[in-house]
């Protein structure tokens, strides 16, 4: 035991009306909702990057945050997977993600980094013997360092794009020898600051390469997790090649990688490409490529991505109506992508964080099932597109744009609009929430 968070209690399941702060009021484990756990369900995840890694730093300053484990080598670094577990039992969370810089210390070559990963690596395996909590997706982190300050696929120096490989080729192992259920790829710096220094088709074709390269070694060495790529159009770099869930679409298509790669949809990555959660989680679904979510929130009244906890159930519920709409998230899960603020020192700030937002999470749920399975939106939506279930309607789709279009004059068509019903929609929504 570490002590560091000595004194408090694992959290359990008390009901709505307790005022415990160190228990869930709506996230119970055993719960069956639609036919499954709600464990089985939201598939937690706790982030080892904001969890155990995070300074307390933002744009405008640095550590606020002291922890035993900063400032180490491997001895410290196993404190910290030592900490990390701790963490994980207090919350009954089944999983975790980690980068590679957050599990073990930076070594002053890559042979140095790669002894370091393999130390760790056998070290959480022998936690994860022992305890609940698995890994569900580990990746690389090829956005920090000052060698990657170009991008990692897309820089313009080869040597760096090497280094890129045997770094994802590192972790990928680390992955799959840990059981991971999935492994993702976050482009932060694969993008530009300007044109003027960019050869943008040369950019996209050496990433398409690489993520083809990181499929191909995938089924090589018979890793059976899905392969994710997490959307964000900007920050760090000016404007980033994988903007949003319909950008990556189309990447994926021409590069012949649409039925081997899926997405990791994060809240706050949403916000910042100008659209909603539940609009990328619905696009994803649409497209096949829903996959795993990265759950937070932003401050909408600050210009960078802030990753809180969620904390608004009804915006919350939206999103996990589409999830469940779209059959689940599969080997996916919740990640919490989310970070406590620079002021909130103490280890209990960290526990509590989570624990708000695994009970948000699970109250949208509860609601977002209720409406699905009432069926009242679902038929609202179909009856708004009836007219398209006619005979007539299913061969105006197949026949030629004359044919469509003679129907006007032969037919004397004159349609006038119809409501779209918005806000008695909205009402009925509110009433689940």
């Amino acid at each position: 035991m570490t002590d560091f968070f000595k004194g408090i209690p694992q959290i359990k399941y008390e009901g709505p009306d307790s005022t415990n702060e160190f228990a869930f009021r709506h996230y119970n484990p055993d719960e069956v909702v639609m036919g499954k756990r709600m464990e089985d369900h939201l598939r937690f995840a706790v982030a080892y990057w904001h969890s155990l890694a995070y300074e307390g730093h933002d744009p405008f300053g640095g550590r606020t945050l002291e922890r035993p484990w900063f400032d180490g080598g491997m001895e410290a670094a196993k404190l910290k997977a030592d900490a990390a577990f701790e963490l994980f039992d207090i919350l009954q969370a089944p999983f975790y993600c980690f980068h590679d810089a957050d599990v073990r210390p930076e070594g002053a070559t890559f042979a140095e980094s790669k002894r370091n990963l393999d130390e760790i690596v056998d070290y959480l395996g022998q936690k994860q013997a022992t305890h609940k909590t698995q890994l569900l997706w580990g990746t690389a982190n090829m956005f920090s360092n000052r060698r990657w300050m170009s991008g990692a696929a897309t820089n313009p120096d080869p040597d760096v794009y090497a280094y890129a490989a045997a770094s994802v080729k590192a972790n990928l192992d680390a992955t799959h020898k840990l059981n991971g259920a999935n492994y993702v790829l976050w482009g932060g710096r694969e993008g530009y600051e300007t044109l003027l220094n960019t050869d943008m088709k040369a950019e996209r074709e050496h990433a398409g390469r690489f993520l083809q390269q990181v499929v191909e070694y995938k089924h090589k060495i018979g890793f059976k997790g899905t392969i994710l790529i997490e959307p964000k159009p900007q920050e760090p770099s000016k404007h980033q090649y994988d903007y949003d869930v319909a950008t990556v679409y189309g990447f994926l298509k021409q590069f012949g990688l649409e039925n081997e790669v899926k997405c990791n949809i994060e809240t706050g990555h949403a916000f910042l490409a100008g659209h909603s959660f539940e609009h990328e989680l619905a696009t994803a679904a649409a497209l096949g490529l829903l996959g795993s979510i990265d759950m937070n929130r932003n401050d909408l009244q600050s210009g960078w991505d802030t990753d809180q906890f969620p904390n608004n159930v009804p915006e919350t519920a939206v999103a996990y109506y589409e999830v469940l709409k779209a059959g689940g998230l599969g080997t996916g899960g919740t990640n919490f992508d989310s970070k406590i603020r620079r002021q909130s020192l103490d280890a209990e700030d960290l526990v509590l964080g989570h624990v708000g937002g695994m009970d948000t999470c699970a109250k949208a749920l509860k609601s977002a099932a209720a409406l699905l399975e009432s069926g009242e939106l679902e038929a609202a939506r179909a009856a708004r597109y009836a007219g398209w279930n006619s005979d007539k309607a299913q061969g105006m789709l197949k026949g030629s744009l004359e044919e469509a279009a003679a129907r006007v004059t032969a037919e004397g068509l004159e349609p006038q609009p119809k409501s779209g019903r918005q806000e008695r929609l909205e009402n009925l929504w509110n009433r689940y929430v």
